[in-house]
């Protein structure tokens, strides 16, 4: 009998090459796998929430496997983290009930991006933000988010989908706020298209500099395009903060969570 367990985990992604487990590279899924060999005897096939790509970091990223029954979940937390803390800890670990899958059943996912503006870098925050020295306008910014919330085609604001599944998404949040020389851009949507926020913030910048106009949004939408929206952000300033689940902890529909 197998039972299905669930991990948050929160890592630094700079020194990973994404989530996916690839030959030769190193991932997250790869040093995640290896450590819970060590305590399962076996080598899990993990679902999760979102495969972050090469540099991006999380907070709540979420990862589930089956395991058999007797596996002692309270001491699979401390072990873990006995091999891969600092870099990637394991923030809770748990049994979940029969059905549910991290990345299927998940009904929200929400991305935070963040942009210094300070003349210099911060060497103690360089790792996880955008370096972008000299002031945004967040009203201009705010202006084009709202013609970007909303269920549209997004294709001008991400690659294409290899499996052919569309490029239509329901951005159900894309706020903006400043905390001194801080500047954070949150996505929350059910699921995202390949560098889908990278691209959103890249576009949202240019707007914040005067570069592109707020109207300019539903055009760039309309032309589906990704040379119609500006250069995408870099990857090391975005964090999957959460993933949210529906009160049944059940499968809830199938979702593409790809790299944002």
């Amino acid at each position: 009998m197998t039972r299905v367990v669930r991990l948050t985990l929160a890592y630094d992604g700079t020194d990973f090459h994404g989530w996916a487990k690839q030959r030769e590279q190193r991932t997250v899924e790869g040093v995640l796998q290896t450590a819970l060999q060590r305590f399962l005897r076996d080598l899990p096939k993990l679902s999760v929430a979102g495969r972050t790509d090469a540099g991006v970091h999380a907070r709540g990223q979420v990862v589930s496997f089956q395991a058999a029954d007797v596996v002692d979940v309270g001491r699979l937390q401390p072990g873990l983290n006995v091999l891969l803390a600092p870099e990637v800890v394991v923030t809770d670990a748990r049994l979940a009930p029969e059905g549910f899958h991290a990345r299927h059943s998940a009904t929200a996912r929400e991305y935070r991006y963040r942009i210094e503006t300070r003349p210099v870098p911060d060497p103690f925050t360089a790792r996880f933000v955008w370096h972008r020295p000299g002031e945004l306008s967040l009203p201009r910014m705010r202006a084009a988010a709202r013609e970007l919330v909303g269920e549209h085609d997004f294709a001008s604001f991400s690659r294409l989908p290899r499996d052919g599944s569309g490029t239509v998404r329901n951005l159900q949040r894309l706020s903006i706020s400043r905390s001194g020389d801080l500047v954070e851009v949150t996505a929350r949507a059910k699921a995202f298209l390949h560098q889908m926020v990278r691209s959103l913030v890249g576009t949202l910048v240019a707007v914040g500099e005067g570069r592109i106009e707020p109207e300019r949004m539903r055009p760039i939408l309309a032309a589906r395009d990704r040379a119609a929206a500006a250069q995408m952000a870099p990857a090391y300033g975005l964090t999957l903060e959460r993933v949210s689940y529906g009160r049944s902890s059940g499968r809830s529909g199938a979702g593409q969570a790809v790299d944002a």
